[in-house]
This record gives structure tokens, C-alpha cells and sequence, in this order.
């Protein structure tokens, strides 16, 4: 049974990377699943058309359209991330359409853009995508949020910090967690090794990529006793175009996965079957870390990281220094896992609040605006 249909239309806006999809669609599920208030799915592409059509069969509820500029890519309908129109002019073409919805929906600040330039009546809600020391809270963007859902209190206070007003911030939980459309449920080899994911970050001042990078997927490969995901964030090859080489140079080995722009390397199926996290200072160890398990950090960049909340994470884990010991690291990594698995815990819960039950705590908040309800 659900409850009386709220006043308004709610429009979700899928214009950016497949990235965020796992991020925003768990909150049109619950919404549609818990209210009949109308829904529009704003798509900017065939893939996530394609996705979002086979997902929402269910809810009738839920339309899904074209956003201007819409743009037919080949698509396997495996979700690959594809090649997406430019996004500022999209957004203005689409501003007429969105003047007839109450809510409308976002999971990245280049859609802020309209609610910060122009007079609009719909309210935007801004949902998290990731969670992380290194989040950019202080672009002026974030002002134009009616609404911001982030996952932890954690994350909530470091805006209320800034001077934001408590009453637009609201924890709800891990969004991501409730998604349900994973791509792997088991890891993608044919063995049972052990699963190392490596996954630098793509902006460079963040990553281990430039100065460590290929050597360390190489050594790794070279020992030839873990199974490698080697599924770098999705923008790395845009500004390190020498990923896709190493790639073509590895890929078929049979203890190789590697994976540039699948919808399993967003969609939580890598951070779920690895049993080894490597890497630097992305937020996605602290997704794998719903389920605490060992953790490999490269200081590539020789960071002085003890006490920076920039590299809060890497209490998690050892942190490596040479790359020549990373292969060792590995190796000692689950010998070492009972130093770091309470510490593990205790920071995934703070930094990620909630793990089940975010994506319907975030469509109350939706809802809770659309009726004027004051926050609780």
C-alpha cells in the first residue's frame, strides 16, 4: 500500500557519468516503490536509457525522457560509460522542462549551475556521489541546494563547519549500498587466487598513478599469485592515456581484469569481490570497506599523511613508500588485517553512517519537501 500522492513532480537528472547512476537510482526505486508521486527520468544518453528502461519496468510511475541534446551511442546494454554531450548547454536547454517539476534531483554540482544562475520554482536536492576526505565542499555551488542528503553525520558536520545551514544537510546513509543491478556477484576469473583491486585516482595530485602506477600492476602481474582488477577511476585514461595501453598489454592474460569504462567498475561489483584493496586516496576503499577486509595505500608522492585529513583513510592499512615493497605489502596485508580490522569498521561507520536503508531514508526527504514539512 502506499501513502497518498504528494503535490509535484520529482525529475531526476541522469546527465553525467554512469558513475553516478548507482549513486541517484536506489532513491527513484524507493520513491516509486513508496509513493505515487510522478517521476521523470532525465537521460543524456542511449546507455543510460537502455539501463534506466530495464530497471524501471516496474514502477509506472516513473517516465523516462529525453534530455536536449539526447545523444544515440552504440551501446552493448552492458552499460559501458559513453562519450557524453557537453553538459552546460544541455542544462539550459533542458531548464524550460524542469520549470513544470516541485523537486528536482542531482547527484553532481554541474547541475547546481541552474538553480544558482536562474529564478526557479523547483527545488534542487543534491545527493552524494562517493564519500571522502577529499570531497570539494566548499565550491559555491553547494549553496544552491535546497537540499543536501550525504551519507554520515561525519560528512554533515564538515559543512556545517563551513557556516552552511544545519536545516539543508540531512544523513541519510549510503545511498549506494542499496543498489541492487550489480554486474558481478562473484569475481570475474576462472581460479580462486586472491583478488587484488588497484584503483588510483585520476587527478594527479591525489594518485600514485603518474609516478607508480604501471610499474605496480606490473610487478603485481609479474608474481603471478593474485587474480589483478586493474579498474582505474573512469576519468584516469582522459588525462593518462597510456592506461589504455597497459591495458591492451595485459588484458588477456587470465589473472588480468581490466576495465576502463564497464558499469561493473561503478557499480560496486569490483569493491564487493576484491579481497585486497591497493591503492591511494580514493573514496571507493571506503565502499570496499563496508566489509573490512585488508588494505594496501601507495604513498607514491612521499605525502608527510599522519594527521592530514586528506589521507584519513590510510589508517586502514599500511602505507607503502617504495614501490619496490609492494608486492611484499600484499603479501603481509592479510597477515596484518587484525591491526586494522576495528579501526576498518569504526571508519566505514562514520564515514558511510547507515548501510542499508539510505536510498529510502533519502525518498522520505524528497518526500518531506515536496509537502513542506519542516526538517526533523
Amino acid at each position: 500500500m502506499t501513502a497518498p500522492r504528494p503535490k509535484g513532480k520529482v525529475a531526476f537528472l541522469f546527465l553525467g557519468e554512469t558513475l553516478l547512476i548507482p549513486h541517484l537510482y536506489p532513491i527513484v526505486e524507493a520513491l516509486a516503490a513508496t509513493s505515487d508521486v510522478p517521476i521523470e527520468l532525465w537521460v543524456s544518453t542511449s546507455v543510460h536509457e537502455t539501463l534506466l528502461t530495464r530497471w524501471t519496468a516496474p514502477f509506472p510511475t516513473v517516465r523516462i525522457r529525453r534530455a536536449p541534446g539526447f545523444r544515440v551511442v552504440a551501446d552493448d546494454g552492458s552499460g559501458r560509460n559513453p562519450v557524453l554531450p557537453a553538459k552546460m548547454p544541455m542544462l539550459l536547454r533542458l531548464l524550460p522542462y524542469l520549470r513544470s517539476a516541485s523537486i528536482v534531483v542531482c547527484a553532481e554540482q554541474t547541475s547546481l549551475w541552474l538553480p544558482r544562475l536562474f529564478p526557479m520554482r523547483a527545488k534542487f536536492v543534491k545527493t552524494s556521489h562517493g564519500v571522502g576526505s577529499m570531497s570539494a565542499r566548499d565550491d559555491p555551488r553547494r549553496r544552491a541546494a535546497a537540499l543536501t542528503l550525504v551519507p554520515s553525520e561525519l560528512e554533515r558536520q564538515t559543512y556545517l563547519d563551513r557556516g552552511f545551514a544545519p536545516e539543508r544537510f540531512v544523513a541519510t546513509g549510503y545511498v549506494k549500498a542499496d543498489f541492487t543491478h550489480r554486474t558481478h556477484a562473484a569475481p570475474p576469473f576462472a581460479d580462486t587466487r586472491p583478488v587484488v583491486l588497484y584503483t588510483p585516482h585520476w587527478q594527479q595530485h591525489r594518485s600514485s598513478w603518474w609516478r607508480w602506477g604501471a610499474e605496480v600492476v606490473r610487478r603485481i602481474v609479474a608474481d603471478g599469485r593474485y587474480n589483478l582488477i586493474f579498474a582505474p577511476h573512469q576519468r584516469l585514461v582522459e588525462r593518462a592515456p597510456e592506461v589504455a595501453d597497459l591495458m591492451r598489454e595485459i588484458g588477456d592474460l587470465p589473472h588480468v581484469h581490466c576495465d576502463i569504462d564497464g558499469f561493473a567498475m561503478v557499480d560496486g561489483s569490483y569493491t564487493g569481490v576484491a579481497d585486497v584493496y591497493l591503492g591511494d586516496t580514493s573514496s571507493q576503499v571506503i565502499e570496499f570497506l563496508m566489509r573490512p577486509r585488508p588494505c594496501v595505500f601507495l604513498n607514491a608522492g612521499g605525502a608527510v599523511w599522519e594527521g592530514d585529513l586528506n589521507y584519513a583513510m590510510w589508517v586502514c592499512g599500511e602505507v607503502v613508500g617504495d614501490v619496490a615493497d609492494v608486492v611484499a605489502a600484499v603479501d603481509r596485508s592479510a597477515l596484518r588485517h587484525a591491526e586494522y580490522a576495528a579501526v576498518q569498521a569504526e571508519f566505514a561507520e562514520r564515514s558511510l553512517g547507515a548501510v542499508e536503508g539510505g536510498a529510502a531514508r533519502a525518498a522520505g526527504e524528497i518526500v518531506r519537501v515536496l509537502e513542506g514539512t519542516p526538517v526533523r
